[in-house]
């Protein structure tokens, strides 16, 4: 299939759940993988922050969605690294197959580093800095938004102790909370932020396969071509007619193949929300809008990338996204990253296929 020539068939596929977790359990300090909230930095240095951070569409601040913890096992320099997505909360800029609203980066460190000990805390400890990454990142003192814990440094003009991103999340938190809070004795309270989706841990099982799962990958590259179309002296003109609708019949067959598949695969698991699979092959939800080669770009150290991660429609149902109208919507979301896992000093962007359901599918 079109963009899976470089991944590995029955590769081992780690599936994500959401499940409910304490606060400090998600902080920096204990490398977690999570969705939702403000984003846990891995590094402290270079980290993203706007415009790197607008939507490419409607050029607002994006909200983070996840990051994912997935140290390169033998690898030094990743023996910490996380990978973070974010995306825009516009409805409207969710035109089909459209990527341009969403972005990924990957940190990462050797486990030597500059802040984080040699050794990880115990399981039951929890932080003592467990909240510092709502005022400003340790070591470097880098100012976080206070909506969405990206870096900002654009403070309120009246208090001076609150700071933002941009202007747009500083009138968004005047209008719902810090209008009647700034310069009180009243706490900044962001558990109801607006930009921020509900937060949750993202925790890990490995899929189990059964054996029809097994040949049907194996079989997957033995699939049989079209009929071949001979000359029987058909006018042209309903020759191509007929071609046409051939055609047509066989796309929506193959379309109708692929979402066959993935909703059989997902079904011993129906409240996945990530499957991870580090040079394997992404589960497609269509078989419309599958990348090239070519579609994928390579890392700027100039080596391939390589699929490593999807995330599901069904994290929608966690993220309260639901409208009468519009909403944030896709079918998967393929992250591809640098195959080598090269070495960086802050974050790297890395890329991001978003592929949507067929008109015709439903879950």
């Amino acid at each position: 299939m079109a963009g899976d020539k470089n991944c590995t068939p029955g590769t081992e596929v780690v599936l994500g759940f959401v499940e409910e977790a304490e606060p400090w359990e998600l902080r920096s300090p204990r490398f977690p993988s999570k969705v939702g909230g403000k984003p846990a930095w891995l590094g402290y240095r270079d980290v993203p922050s706007l415009p790197g951070l607008q939507c490419d569409i409607c050029h607002l601040p994006m909200a983070f969605l996840l990051q994912v913890y997935a140290p390169v096992s033998g690898q030094d320099r990743s023996f910490h690294r996380t990978l973070f997505l974010f995306c825009c909360r516009t409805p409207e800029c969710y035109s089909r197959n459209d990527s341009r609203c969403m972005k990924v980066f990957r940190s990462q460190l050797p486990r030597a580093n500059d802040f984080y000990p040699y050794d990880p805390p115990p399981d039951d400890e929890q932080s003592s800095d467990s909240k510092h990454d709502q005022v400003a990142l340790p070591v470097t003192g880098v100012k976080l938004c206070w909506v969405c814990g990206c870096p900002g440094s654009k403070a309120c003009a009246r208090c001076h102790t609150i700071t933002y991103c941009s202007k747009h999340h500083q009138t968004l938190h005047w209008k719902h909370s810090h209008k009647r809070e700034c310069c009180s004795q009243e706490a900044c309270n962001d558990a109801a932020s607006p930009i921020l989706f509900p937060e949750f841990e993202l925790a890990t099982e490995p899929e189990e396969k059964d054996v029809e799962q097994e040949e049907e990958e194996e079989d997957g590259e033995e699939e049989e071509e079209g009929p071949q179309k001979t000359e029987n002296g058909t006018p042209l003109a309903d020759a191509l007619a007929e071609v046409d609708l051939e055609e047509m019949a066989m796309h929506e067959t193959e379309d109708s193949k692929v979402f066959q598949q993935f909703r059989k695969r997902t079904a011993a698991e129906p409240h996945q929300v990530l499957r991870y699979s580090r040079d394997g092959c992404p589960l497609w939800v269509s078989s419309q809008h599958i990348p090239s080669d070519q579609d994928i770009p390579s890392c700027t150290c100039g080596a391939k990338r390589s699929f490593e991660f999807q995330v599901m429609p069904q994290l929608l149902n966690s993220l309260c996204v639901d409208s009468t109208g519009a909403s944030i919507d896709w079918g998967t979301l393929a992250v591809y990253s640098c195959s080598v896992s090269c070495n960086n000093d802050g974050y790297c962007m890395e890329f991001l296929w978003k592929q949507d359901f067929s008109s015709e599918q439903h879950l």
